[in-house]
Protein backbone atom coordinates (compact mmCIF):
# COMPACT_ATOMS: atom_id res chain seq x y z
CA UNK A 1 0.00 0.00 0.00
CA UNK A 2 2.77 2.56 0.01
CA UNK A 3 3.35 3.29 -2.97
CA UNK A 4 -1.01 4.10 -2.94
CA UNK A 5 -0.32 5.72 -0.04
CA UNK A 6 2.65 8.02 -1.98
CA UNK A 7 0.47 8.60 -4.89
CA UNK A 8 -2.42 9.52 -2.66
CA UNK A 9 -0.07 12.16 -0.55
CA UNK A 10 1.15 13.65 -3.87
CA UNK A 11 -2.42 14.76 -5.04
CA UNK A 12 -3.28 16.21 -1.81
CA UNK A 13 0.18 17.96 -1.94
CA UNK A 14 -0.83 19.18 -5.59
CA UNK A 15 -3.84 20.11 -5.25
CA UNK A 16 -3.01 22.24 -1.91
CA UNK A 17 -0.46 24.11 -4.31
CA UNK A 18 -2.58 24.60 -7.24
CA UNK A 19 -5.05 26.41 -4.74
CA UNK A 20 -2.73 28.84 -3.98
CA UNK A 21 -1.56 29.37 -7.31
CA UNK A 22 -5.15 29.87 -8.10
CA UNK A 23 -5.09 32.80 -5.82
CA UNK A 24 -2.60 34.59 -7.89
CA UNK A 25 -3.77 34.05 -10.84
CA UNK A 26 -5.57 36.38 -12.60
CA UNK A 27 -9.10 35.68 -13.87
CA UNK A 28 -8.14 36.56 -17.91
CA UNK A 29 -5.35 33.47 -17.38
CA UNK A 30 -8.09 30.75 -16.24
CA UNK A 31 -9.69 30.40 -19.76
CA UNK A 32 -5.77 29.31 -20.96
CA UNK A 33 -5.67 27.02 -18.22
CA UNK A 34 -9.05 25.25 -18.76
CA UNK A 35 -7.42 25.12 -22.67
CA UNK A 36 -4.43 23.65 -21.75
CA UNK A 37 -6.53 21.12 -19.49
CA UNK A 38 -9.27 20.51 -22.29
CA UNK A 39 -6.55 19.61 -24.59
CA UNK A 40 -5.03 17.56 -22.20
CA UNK A 41 -7.88 15.24 -21.25
CA UNK A 42 -8.43 14.95 -25.14
CA UNK A 43 -4.63 14.27 -25.83
CA UNK A 44 -4.90 11.72 -22.99
CA UNK A 45 -8.03 10.02 -23.57
CA UNK A 46 -7.91 9.40 -27.61
CA UNK A 47 -3.83 8.64 -26.75
CA UNK A 48 -5.53 5.45 -24.50
CA UNK A 49 -8.35 4.50 -26.76
CA UNK A 50 -6.17 4.61 -29.89
CA UNK A 51 -3.07 2.81 -28.49
CA UNK A 52 -5.48 -0.25 -26.81
CA UNK A 53 -7.65 -0.42 -29.57
CA UNK A 54 -5.71 -2.51 -31.45
CA UNK A 55 -5.20 -5.37 -29.39
CA UNK A 56 -8.51 -5.75 -28.48
CA UNK A 57 -10.42 -8.74 -28.43
CA UNK A 58 -13.80 -7.42 -28.23
CA UNK A 59 -13.94 -4.72 -30.14
CA UNK A 60 -17.78 -3.60 -29.81
CA UNK A 61 -17.21 -4.06 -26.37
CA UNK A 62 -16.61 -0.33 -25.84
CA UNK A 63 -19.76 0.99 -28.17
CA UNK A 64 -22.07 -1.53 -26.27
CA UNK A 65 -19.89 -0.03 -22.93
CA UNK A 66 -20.78 3.61 -23.94
CA UNK A 67 -24.01 2.76 -24.96
CA UNK A 68 -25.69 1.27 -21.77
CA UNK A 69 -23.32 3.06 -19.52
CA UNK A 70 -24.68 6.49 -20.43
CA UNK A 71 -28.26 4.86 -20.73
CA UNK A 72 -28.17 3.44 -16.84
CA UNK A 73 -26.61 7.02 -15.84
CA UNK A 74 -29.49 8.67 -17.59
CA UNK A 75 -31.92 7.24 -16.20
CA UNK A 76 -30.69 7.02 -12.78
CA UNK A 77 -30.21 10.60 -13.39
CA UNK A 78 -26.91 10.62 -11.78
CA UNK A 79 -25.53 14.10 -12.96
CA UNK A 80 -28.61 15.49 -11.16
CA UNK A 81 -28.24 13.77 -7.80
CA UNK A 82 -24.60 14.32 -7.60
CA UNK A 83 -25.87 18.35 -8.25
CA UNK A 84 -28.60 17.87 -5.36
CA UNK A 85 -25.62 16.57 -3.18
CA UNK A 86 -22.61 18.89 -3.44
CA UNK A 87 -23.58 21.01 -5.98
CA UNK A 88 -25.86 23.38 -5.01
CA UNK A 89 -23.60 24.15 -2.14
CA UNK A 90 -20.08 24.03 -3.87
CA UNK A 91 -21.02 24.62 -7.77
CA UNK A 92 -21.27 22.81 -10.64
CA UNK A 93 -17.24 23.90 -11.75
CA UNK A 94 -16.43 21.84 -8.71
CA UNK A 95 -17.94 18.56 -10.06
CA UNK A 96 -16.49 18.84 -13.44
CA UNK A 97 -13.28 19.15 -11.86
CA UNK A 98 -13.65 16.17 -9.33
CA UNK A 99 -15.11 14.34 -12.33
CA UNK A 100 -12.03 15.36 -14.11
CA UNK A 101 -9.21 15.09 -11.97
CA UNK A 102 -11.02 10.97 -11.04
CA UNK A 103 -10.78 9.74 -14.42
CA UNK A 104 -7.54 11.40 -15.06
CA UNK A 105 -6.20 9.87 -11.56
CA UNK A 106 -7.85 6.30 -11.99
CA UNK A 107 -8.22 5.52 -15.02
CA UNK A 108 -4.89 4.72 -16.42
CA UNK A 109 -2.89 1.73 -17.29
CA UNK A 110 -0.20 2.72 -14.52
CA UNK A 111 -2.85 3.26 -11.64
CA UNK A 112 -4.46 0.07 -12.46
CA UNK A 113 -1.80 -2.12 -13.19
CA UNK A 114 0.41 0.01 -10.22
CA UNK A 115 -1.11 -1.58 -7.74
CA UNK A 116 -0.77 -5.03 -8.75
CA UNK A 117 2.30 -4.80 -9.29
CA UNK A 118 2.89 -3.50 -5.58
CA UNK A 119 0.57 -6.61 -4.16
CA UNK A 120 1.95 -9.15 -6.30
CA UNK A 121 5.99 -8.81 -6.27
CA UNK A 122 5.99 -5.07 -4.08
CA UNK A 123 7.03 -3.71 -6.87
CA UNK A 124 6.03 0.60 -6.26
CA UNK A 125 7.67 1.41 -9.47
CA UNK A 126 4.66 1.87 -11.59
CA UNK A 127 2.97 3.65 -8.38
CA UNK A 128 5.69 6.30 -8.03
CA UNK A 129 6.13 7.18 -12.04
CA UNK A 130 1.49 7.54 -11.68
CA UNK A 131 2.44 9.95 -8.43
CA UNK A 132 4.43 12.24 -10.36
CA UNK A 133 2.25 12.48 -13.02
CA UNK A 134 -0.94 12.95 -10.83
CA UNK A 135 1.59 15.86 -8.57
CA UNK A 136 2.05 17.84 -11.69
CA UNK A 137 -1.70 17.23 -13.10
CA UNK A 138 -3.45 18.34 -9.37
CA UNK A 139 -1.29 21.46 -9.52
CA UNK A 140 -2.95 22.53 -12.59
CA UNK A 141 -6.58 21.29 -11.79
CA UNK A 142 -6.16 22.82 -8.42
CA UNK A 143 -5.16 26.33 -10.11
CA UNK A 144 -8.08 25.76 -12.57
CA UNK A 145 -11.18 24.60 -10.48
CA UNK A 146 -10.12 25.00 -6.73
CA UNK A 147 -9.10 22.87 -3.69
CA UNK A 148 -12.37 21.23 -4.06
CA UNK A 149 -10.68 18.55 -6.43
CA UNK A 150 -8.77 17.47 -3.50
CA UNK A 151 -11.77 15.15 -2.93
CA UNK A 152 -10.18 13.17 -6.10
CA UNK A 153 -7.54 11.88 -3.56
CA UNK A 154 -9.44 9.59 -0.88
CA UNK A 155 -11.66 8.25 -4.29
CA UNK A 156 -7.88 7.64 -6.14
CA UNK A 157 -6.64 5.64 -2.57
CA UNK A 158 -10.17 3.69 -2.42
CA UNK A 159 -9.77 2.80 -6.28
CA UNK A 160 -5.98 1.54 -5.60
CA UNK A 161 -6.69 0.07 -2.38
CA UNK A 162 -9.34 -2.11 -3.46
CA UNK A 163 -7.25 -3.61 -6.87
CA UNK A 164 -4.56 -3.46 -4.11
CA UNK A 165 -6.01 -5.70 -1.79
CA UNK A 166 -8.04 -7.67 -4.33
CA UNK A 167 -4.94 -8.88 -6.24
CA UNK A 168 -3.21 -9.72 -2.50
CA UNK A 169 -6.25 -11.96 -1.49
CA UNK A 170 -7.22 -13.60 -4.88
CA UNK A 171 -4.32 -13.30 -7.15
CA UNK A 172 -4.25 -11.73 -10.48
CA UNK A 173 -7.90 -11.37 -10.78
CA UNK A 174 -7.85 -8.32 -13.38
CA UNK A 175 -6.79 -9.63 -17.11
CA UNK A 176 -5.29 -8.20 -19.13
CA UNK A 177 -8.20 -8.08 -21.43
CA UNK A 178 -10.02 -6.36 -18.66
CA UNK A 179 -7.65 -4.01 -18.20
CA UNK A 180 -7.43 -3.21 -22.45
CA UNK A 181 -11.44 -2.65 -22.08
CA UNK A 182 -11.83 -0.52 -18.94
CA UNK A 183 -8.82 1.75 -20.37
CA UNK A 184 -10.53 2.35 -23.59
CA UNK A 185 -13.39 3.32 -22.07
CA UNK A 186 -11.72 5.42 -19.64
CA UNK A 187 -9.91 7.32 -22.82
CA UNK A 188 -13.19 7.84 -23.81
CA UNK A 189 -15.01 9.89 -21.12
CA UNK A 190 -11.58 11.37 -20.72
CA UNK A 191 -12.67 12.82 -24.98
CA UNK A 192 -16.12 13.58 -23.45
CA UNK A 193 -14.29 15.70 -20.44
CA UNK A 194 -11.97 17.67 -22.70
CA UNK A 195 -14.95 18.33 -24.87
CA UNK A 196 -16.79 19.31 -21.93
CA UNK A 197 -13.85 21.53 -20.87
CA UNK A 198 -13.32 23.54 -23.81
CA UNK A 199 -17.53 23.91 -24.32
CA UNK A 200 -17.81 22.01 -27.94
CA UNK A 201 -19.75 19.77 -26.06
CA UNK A 202 -21.62 19.02 -23.28
CA UNK A 203 -21.48 15.50 -22.64
CA UNK A 204 -22.85 14.62 -19.44
CA UNK A 205 -19.76 12.62 -18.34
CA UNK A 206 -21.12 12.13 -14.95
CA UNK A 207 -24.21 10.06 -16.52
CA UNK A 208 -21.63 8.22 -18.52
CA UNK A 209 -19.26 6.72 -15.46
CA UNK A 210 -21.53 3.24 -14.85
CA UNK A 211 -19.79 2.39 -18.66
CA UNK A 212 -16.80 2.34 -16.40
CA UNK A 213 -18.75 -0.84 -15.04
CA UNK A 214 -19.84 -2.28 -18.41
CA UNK A 215 -16.12 -4.50 -19.32
CA UNK A 216 -16.06 -5.77 -15.84
CA UNK A 217 -19.53 -7.63 -15.51
CA UNK A 218 -19.26 -8.49 -18.97
CA UNK A 219 -16.05 -10.36 -18.24
CA UNK A 220 -17.72 -11.52 -14.91
CA UNK A 221 -20.56 -13.43 -16.56
CA UNK A 222 -18.40 -14.80 -19.23
CA UNK A 223 -16.44 -16.49 -16.53
CA UNK A 224 -19.04 -17.78 -15.04
CA UNK A 225 -20.99 -19.13 -18.00
CA UNK A 226 -18.27 -19.81 -20.69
Amino acid sequence: MLGTIINTATIVTGSIIGSLLKRGVKEEYHSALFNALGLACLALGFNACITRMGGSEYPVLFIISLAVGSLVGTMLKLDVRLNNVVGNKMGTTWIEGLVTGTLLYCIGTLSIVGPMMSALYGDNTFLITNATLDFVTSIVLAASYGIGVIWAAPILFLWQGGIYLMTLWFGDVLSDSLIREISIGGGMLSVCTGLSILKIKDCRTVNMLPALLVPAIYFLIRSLFL
